[in-house]
């Protein structure tokens, strides 16, 4: 079903799969937060979840940005587990928008007053994708043709290459030389990184919600990432999993337009939970990470593909280190999702025409470590509109006396 049809889409109780299946492989055994929707106090309330259910931290942590400024959160988290608000079974049965009782809890995004940030061109493979963008200007045969001709010239090994390095300066005189300067050579290969906002505070959706994609974007894709948690002096306490949604013929246009292309109504995903570091989990996890992406169509199309963390072109300190430092800082903390190296060539409908989403797609992005995010694919214009934002969630905390 294309963006632009406005046929209801055909109800669909078990997209958003078990609750089994959104936890990481070792189950509970992390020190897992994020966030519900509390209908008892008509608020967001974060949340630590264990074995024994859906435990709440409001009364310690108003917010997760609260937490991710503690000494030693996954500690904090665990001293602060306050009432039982369900199981996590029960609050994730009830998250999907069809269906919902709003009476009861059901998950948000897992952070709330952090920046929401990205990084772009992180993978080799990624500013492959970028300068054939730029190039063709959203012609999708065009950037077959363009693809296969870099490929065969350069091979699959740039994710060797260190951004800033002789051998990268080398790699950009080859690709300006065959007329292929971009821009993107530049954040790909040079020694500053691309660092973005993604969307405003607050505006993320979580997991088995809907995620949006603007009805006149022919060209687009998600991009499935890690995204490291930041606190306020630029600490990474923790990870959970994002979807970079992106309209790949809007960013071809012009670079200029990546707002347009990264930024519109639930068009970034994050969840199902944060995992913080502790004993059992660091940042070397985030490095050996395999990140999955599998793609369902209502037409029966299928994709998979997998983005290994090893091969990220820039060290996730290096990135944060150019996020948050005496040049800019973050009061409330930030997220930043690290990039990809899914790169979506494969055809869909027509040869050369490559992929792009449908309505209706359901989307999954699954580590062992942090668990599945899911997603169903809707027109931007047609998920549910952002209206919850700070002004909303300091209201609130103060009507609960937690500020």
């Amino acid at each position: 079903m294309s963006l632009t049809d406005t046929t209801p889409l055909a109800p669909r109780a078990d997209w958003a799969g078990d609750a089994a299946a959104a936890l990481p492989a070792d189950g509970t055994a992390g020190t897992l937060v994020g966030r519900v929707w509390n209908p008892a106090v008509n608020g967001p309330s974060p949340v630590l979840v264990t074995a024994e259910g859906v435990l709440d931290l409001s009364a310690s942590f108003p917010t997760l940005s609260a937490l991710a400024d503690d000494a030693e959160p996954a500690a904090a988290a665990r001293a602060a587990a306050g009432a039982r608000l369900g199981s996590f079974e029960d609050v994730y049965a009830n998250t999907a928008p069809a269906g919902r009782d709003r009476d009861r809890p059901w998950l948000l995004a897992p952070v709330d007053l952090q920046t929401l940030k990205a990084a772009g061109v992180t993978f080799a493979v990624s500013m492959i994708e970028r300068v054939i963008e730029e190039r063709v200007r959203g012609d999708v045969e065009a950037a077959a043709r363009m693809r296969a001709g870099i490929l065969e010239q350069i091979g699959a090994d740039l994710h060797e290459i260190v951004p800033g390095s002789a051998a990268a300066v080398a790699l950009k005189e080859y690709l300006v030389g065959e007329g292929l300067w971009s821009q993107y050579l530049e954040v790909g290969i040079g020694p500053d990184a691309e660092i973005f906002t993604k969307g405003p505070t607050l505006s993320a959706v979580g997991t088995a919600d809907q995620v949006g994609v603007l009805s006149t974007s022919l060209w687009n894709n998600p991009e499935p990432e890690v995204a490291l948690i930041v606190d306020r002096a630029g600490r990474i306490v923790g990870a959970t999993l994002g979807n970079d949604v992106n309209l790949r013929d809007v960013e071809g246009r012009s670079a200029l337009l990546l707002p347009k292309a990264k930024d519109n109504n639930a068009s970034c995903a994050l969840g199902p939970l944060v995992r913080l570091f502790d004993d059992g989990f660091d940042l070397d996890a985030v490095r050996r990470m395999s990140v999955t992406l599998e793609i369902d169509g209502e037409d029966g199309f299928h994709l998979d593909g997998t983005s290994e963390m090893s091969q990220i072109s820039r060290d996730p300190l290096d990135l944060v280190a150019q996020l948050e430092g005496p040049q800019h800082r973050y009061p409330d903390g930030a997220v930043l999702m690290l990039g990809t190296m899914f790169a979506p060539i494969v055809d869909r409908d027509d040869v050369d025409r490559g992929f792009t989403h449908k309505r209706g797609d359901i989307v999954r992005i699954s580590s062992d470590e942090l668990g599945s995010l899911v997603n169903q694919v809707e027109a931007s214009e047609r998920c549910e509109p952002w209206e919850f934002g700070i002004g909303s969630l300091m209201r609130n905390l103060a009507s609960r006396a937690l500020l």
